[in-house]
């Protein structure tokens, strides 16, 4: 496959063999969340955001697996350094009984493991301060240990602080933090002590024009919740607050100026421990490695997973416990393959520019997307390629996601009324254009659907 020239070719999506395979895997799979019935064959041509299907069409991803595959598949920046390390067994080890290692020195290793996945993440995340790394297997656990270490670090802390809309993972732990849907919390317990505050998102408000209930009386609903603003939560007793810099599952929803102004000004004054979850918007995602460098904020521990292909809990070491038994995991740190993989993505992203590239090729979207969408659209948002695109109504929207992929462009749907787009790091002008184009044309399709019926 030619990335330069490939042009998506969509039949019937999911076409025969696609629906074998989905029955098939659906035989025995407990019930979970898919977007789409889309079955990408490995064995076929793939390149960047093109991609094959089992049925032979050629789709356009801007999904990026929700950002887990920030370079798209089969591609070089990363494929080509991997492709000269022979598969070993065990992949995967229990990483707090033995190291991974080659070569004569960690300087001169063969290949990039855990050891210097940890050393690169602290080097990304130097402005903070942050020099340890806990990995694990998943962003739920990233953040479950983060939680874990901040309460530890303010012993004997009893509450929590997360925002409305947030959506923080779906073990039992960061359910209680997740506040997008009550279908995720339905039906199971919650952790004690967790307070919730309205997100503010930004809608062109301020302190003083503010309609999403954050400021209230001329000041923050966070800052009148304690006991020194009349509250009755003591600020000693929060072990931390955390929020999403930009809110994913809730709808890509980019917070206000005002709001995070606030939010840097009482963790600091307070001195409460702030755990920014970058599980969707860090590594590059938004023209920064982290979300957070285009705020005031100042995190304390940062969450961080899918274009890491690990799981990541980063911090500073005073705010890790000093004890070697407080933190493990079987596979914490043990899995070499995504180890490699994380760290070759941020060497590519530093080694290929591709953090001014997606400012970049975000601005492109978003002018192209503005300059032609109708009035169905309602807005049109994103920092980097974290883009959004809310409509009128929830129907609209996805009827929009599944006049897309008719035309073989994969989005994906968040919040009640809005279309994710999450292309590739490094798309090229060509590809967004392209991918923009499709985008538009499924939007024009659903509205003339809309007026003859």
């Amino acid at each position: 496959m030619d990335r330069d020239t490939a042009e998506p070719s969509a039949d019937a999506i999911p076409g025969p063999n696609a629906r074998r395979w989905v029955d098939f895997h659906q035989s025995h799979s407990a019930p979970s969340e898919y977007s789409h019935e889309f079955v990408w064959d490995v064995t076929r041509e793939a390149d960047g955001p093109f991609v094959t299907d089992v049925d032979g069409n050629v789709l356009l991803d801007f999904t990026c697996h929700i950002g887990a595959a920030p370079l798209g598949y089969n591609n070089e920046k990363v494929l080509s350094k991997l492709r000269e390390f022979d598969l070993v067994e065990p992949l995967k080890i229990a990483g707090q009984d033995m190291y991974f290692g080659s070569g004569p020195t960690p300087e001169e290793a063969d290949f990039p493991g855990s050891s210097h996945l940890m050393d690169r993440l602290t080097d990304v995340s130097d402005q903070y301060g942050m020099d340890t790394v806990f990995l694990s297997n998943s962003g739920a656990e990233a953040m479950e240990n983060a939680m874990k270490i901040t309460h530890d670090h303010r012993s004997p802390a009893k509450y929590g602080v997360a925002f409305e809309g947030s959506f923080h993972g779906r073990t039992l732990g960061t359910l209680s933090l997740t506040k997008s849907k009550d279908v995720y919390t339905r039906r199971y317990p919650e952790i004690g002590g967790i307070e919730t505050v309205p997100f503010c998102a930004d809608r062109g408000c301020d302190a003083e024009t503010c309609d999403c209930g954050f400021f209230a009386g001329g000041g923050s609903r966070l800052r009148s919740m304690l006991a020194p603003e009349g509250g009755r939560v003591d600020p000693a007793e929060i072990a931390f607050l955390t929020l999403e810099p930009i809110q994913g599952v809730g709808g890509y929803r980019f917070p206000s100026d005002a709001f995070m102004d606030e939010v840097a000004a009482v963790t600091d004054e307070y001195d409460i421990p702030l755990v920014a979850d970058e599980i969707q918007s860090g590594v590059g995602r938004t023209g920064e490695i982290w979300a957070s460098d285009h705020y005031p904020i100042e995190p304390d521990v940062i969450a961080a997973a899918k274009a890491l292909r690990v799981g990541a809990t980063i911090s500073r070491s005073d705010v890790f416990p000093s004890e070697k038994n407080r933190l493990g995991s079987t596979f914490g740190g043990g899995d070499l393959l995504g180890s490699m993989m994380g760290a070759l993505t941020l060497e590519a992203i530093e080694e290929h520019g591709l953090l001014d590239n997606a400012t970049r090729r975000g601005r492109q979207a978003r002018e192209l997307l503005r300059d032609d969408a109708p009035e169905t659209v309602v807005d049109v948002r994103g920092k980097g390629l974290m883009l959004a695109v809310e409509f009128d109504t929830p129907e609209r929207r996805s009827a929009v996601v599944e006049a897309a992929l008719d035309r073989g462009l994969l989005t994906l749907g968040c919040g009640k009324k809005t279309i994710r787009l999450l292309p590739p790091l490094d798309a090229t002008e060509r590809e967004i254009a392209l991918g923009t184009g499709l985008f538009l044309d499924a939007v024009d399709a659903v509205s003339a659907s809309a007026a003859v019926s």
